[in-house]
């Protein structure tokens, strides 16, 4: 099969590519821009396009099948083109489905802790020996690729993210996979740029579940008002399965989570991903992991790349990074460090980064969010708020957001970098979040402050 990807440099899609690339099939791509690690990974695999940009020329009868990625425009030359010569085009769900419709597709979906769900299930499956196909949106330990995709295994794991699926295809990517076994983790308000109320974002969750495949079921976070809600009311035929935060404790940094066994250690912390756990333990259980073999393989998971990722650690300190940007993720992050070290000082800083966070009336969800924190710290760029065509945002209005007034914020990279690097951080926890890297922060040079 000859596959074509306009776009083929974007995270996802060039992990399809590789996928499909191993499993024999001809893959050509182009992008006008290809970033690391997406390009020496294409590369390595003879996938990266000769030259940057569009090529019409490129896009032939030959070709079986186009997969068009967000990154490219709705008047993309090699689009108008596949468009004009009638090949078919498939959004990254779509191909993805198209490659799982014989298969029991598994779908994690949710505003927060897919990813770490996703993960927690592949790597139990991992760790058993279970060969399953999947898609997940972080690199993990003892995986080679974010997606894999065979003829011959039963299982598909999906990570179900809401956002749009392609520029000429605007359904979000959850609604386009048909599961078989669903999991709905949290609902709180993200993307406002494309579900610009709140009630346009719950409907998504709500076309997700009457989605699912008829007989099959939806694994739920009972301690989320608005996900029991939107379960509760779907007429969807079903099984609904609750599930909620098991018991744990924290003793001396570690944190001991209760099973029927006695008390058992663990990697992770906080209780959004104990939460998280319970979840990927029912889905385990559905994919014909048992109890005890869920709790042996989860006990040595150490996280989602970037999900709450331990970056240094000294005799007093420790520094971890996360991905967390919306308000939920953030809160819930915070206060899991602070639940883990409480005896240390927690500086939390945090990047304002994505569309949502720098909207001037989206800040108020911000309300308390780094409360948790000894220290608080916001940073943001100006030029990323220009780019993004946004109305300027003040020092003041994120104050007033965030609700405290010992925040200290700061919009120079280097000014970032020294105030951080200036801090005696003994008997402390550095919690750094964002989808970015604070105008060019090395994670590396971090390291170097940890004791």
């Amino acid at each position: 099969m000859n596959v074509h990807f306009i776009a083929i440099g974007g995270a996802a899609m060039h992990n399809l590519a590789i996928a499909l690339h191993n499993k024999g099939y001809q893959v050509t791509g182009s992008d006008d821009t290809i970033f690391e690690p997406s390009k020496s990974r294409l590369q390595a695999k003879g996938l990266l396009p000769e030259a940057f940009g569009w090529f019409p020329e490129k896009i032939t009868s030959q070709l079986d099948a186009i997969v068009l990625g967000m990154h490219a425009k709705e008047d993309n030359p090699e689009l108008l083109k596949a468009q004009e010569l009638g090949l078919k085009i498939y959004s990254y769900p779509e191909f993805l489905y198209e490659q799982s419709k014989d298969k029991t597709r598994v779908v994690i979906g949710g505003s927060h802790g897919k990813t770490t769900i996703t993960s927690m299930i592949l790597h139990v499956m991992h760790y058993h020996d279970m060969e399953v196909d999947y898609m997940v949106g972080a690199q993990l330990e003892g995986f080679d690729v974010m997606v894999k995709l065979t003829d011959d295994n039963d299982f598909i794991v999906l990570e179900g993210d809401e956002y749009l699926s392609s520029p000429i295809d605007r359904r979000p990517k959850f609604h386009l996979y048909q599961p078989n076994i669903a999991l709905l983790s949290g609902i709180a308000w993200d993307h406002i740029n494309v579900f610009p109320t709140y009630e346009n974002y719950v409907e998504q969750f709500q076309i997700f579940v009457d989605s699912i495949v008829k007989g099959g079921s939806i694994t739920y976070n009972a301690e989320d008002p608005e996900v029991v809600r939107v379960v509760e009311a779907s007429e969807n035929t079903i099984r609904k399965l609750p599930y909620q935060t098991p018991e744990y404790t924290v003793e001396d940094g570690e944190t001991l989570l209760e099973t029927s066994e006695g008390e058992l250690p663990i990697e992770v912390f906080g209780a959004h991903n104990l939460n998280n756990l319970a979840g990927a333990k029912w889905i385990c259980q559905h994919m014909g992991i048992d109890e005890d073999d869920f709790y042996e393989a989860i006990s040595t998971f150490k996280g989602a790349s970037k999900r709450l990722e331990k970056i240094a650690v000294g005799k007093s300190s420790v520094a971890y990074k996360d991905f967390a940007h919306s308000p939920s993720k953030v809160e819930a992050t915070t206060k899991a460090v602070k639940d883990q070290y409480p005896d240390r000082k927690l500086v939390a800083c945090l990047e304002l980064h994505t569309y949502s966070s720098l909207n001037a009336e989206f800040l108020k969800q911000y309300e308390g969010a780094l409360d948790a924190a000894d220290v608080a710290v916001v940073f943001y760029s100006p030029h990323a708020v220009e780019i993004k065509k946004l109305d300027e945002v003040t020092h003041e209005q994120i104050k007033q957001a965030f609700n405290r007034e010992d925040l200290t914020i700061f919009t120079n990279p280097e000014d970032f970098k020294t105030d951080l690097f200036s801090r005696n951080l003994e008997n402390s926890a550095l919690l750094l979040m964002s989808s970015g890297n604070y105008g060019g922060l090395d994670f590396d040079e971090v390291k170097g402050l940890i004791e």
